[in-house]
């Protein structure tokens, strides 16, 4: 049997050298995973409304669909009531935090991502052992304030390689320093060497703070931009390692590079005289919003994406333990 699929559309020259590439690994990390998922266990679990202390990850989309859900988002720890369950997000929260839930009696599940766990644990080694460490990352961001709060007497946040020459420490000879994970590679590495020009003795962390998904999707998104007239990075604004995408795409060698939360906020003028696309998400986005943008480019006479793969990952998280007895005692009874 045979089926008439009628003519092909004639294409014009510009047309035919239209090309979409389609950035490999991107979106959802292990950790952002594992968090999404605590928060809607957690639903089936306990049953709404479940509180969760600031987004339990940044991405708009995502904290819309748990709100629907019977989530909560608060700012702050007030505005749980009494005995509640609340979960803390993947980015982390200080040892005041923590208290502060306990003296308000509430449950607590803490979804912080394990690779921020593991910044904090070297936070408190590093002021056990009396450095003065310097973090580098952005004023206000959650994680940074987590990880700041693990040893406030001892950490002095640097945002770029300009804030270096303003750094006073007690000892030159004791001097760490830890990221925020979610910050660009280059940029990071630029401010350490600032760091230790001054300070040549300074330490490093036992491994790379940044996390792999962090690298892996700066890498891959060097990879579709050379030679690129457009990137579309998907994510939302507060989300630093979307953000950073956008950087480093320019950096790569793309002409324009552009945020969008989803394909409604491509502006059609961005697409004028261009004939080679790149899309890639940050870590923190459902793929959905991926192909509602690649749809979009469909639908304006682009073809389909070609897949580019920089690296793999299988790195799966385990639930927070909290979380897991409460299923099994469920599951028992």
């Amino acid at each position: 049997m045979t089926m008439d699929l009628g003519t092909p559309p004639i294409l014009t020259p510009d047309e035919a050298e239209r090309a979409v590439l389609l950035a490999a690994p991107r979106g959802y990390c292990a950790g952002v995973d594992r968090a999404v998922i605590t928060v809607e266990k957690a639903l089936d679990l306990y049953g709404a409304p479940v509180y969760v202390r600031k987004q339990i990850v940044h991405n708009k989309h995502v904290v819309a669909d748990l709100e629907s859900r019977g989530a909560v988002f608060v700012e702050e720890l007030t505005e749980v009531p009494e005995g509640a369950t609340v979960v803390f997000s993947a980015h982390g929260v200080s040892p005041d935090v923590h208290r502060q839930a306990e003296r308000r009696g509430l449950k607590t599940i803490d979804a912080t991502c394990p690779l921020v766990t593991k910044v904090h644990h070297e936070a408190k080694r590093f002021a056990h052992e009396d450095y003065d460490i310097l973090l580098i990352g952005h004023a206000g961001h959650e994680e940074v304030e987590g990880t700041a709060g693990e040893a406030p007497g001892h950490i002095q946040l640097v945002q770029s390689p300009e804030d270096v020459a303003a750094i006073t420490v007690r000892d030159p000879a004791k001097v760490a320093w830890l990221s925020q994970t979610t910050l660009s590679v280059d940029e990071t590495m630029e401010t350490v060497a600032a760091i230790r020009a001054r300070f040549p003795q300074l330490l490093d962390p036992p491994s790379d703070d940044i996390c792999y998904a962090t690298q892996n999707r700066q890498l891959a998104v060097k990879e579709i931009a050379r030679d690129s007239d457009l990137v579309i990075v998907v994510g939302s604004g507060n989300s630093s390692n979307s953000v950073r995408l956008v950087e480093v795409a320019l950096e790569a060698g793309a002409r324009a590079a552009h945020r969008v939360d989803d394909a409604s906020e491509i502006d059609e003028a961005w697409l004028v005289g261009v004939r080679r696309v790149s899309v890639t998400s940050g870590a923190s986005v459902p793929e959905e919003l991926v192909q509602g943008v690649l749809a979009f480019l469909a639908e304006h006479g682009f073809p389909d994406a070609t897949a580019v793969h920089s690296a793999e990952e299988s790195l799966i998280f385990a639930l927070p333990p909290e979380l897991r007895r409460d299923l099994r005692a469920a599951q028992q009874g």
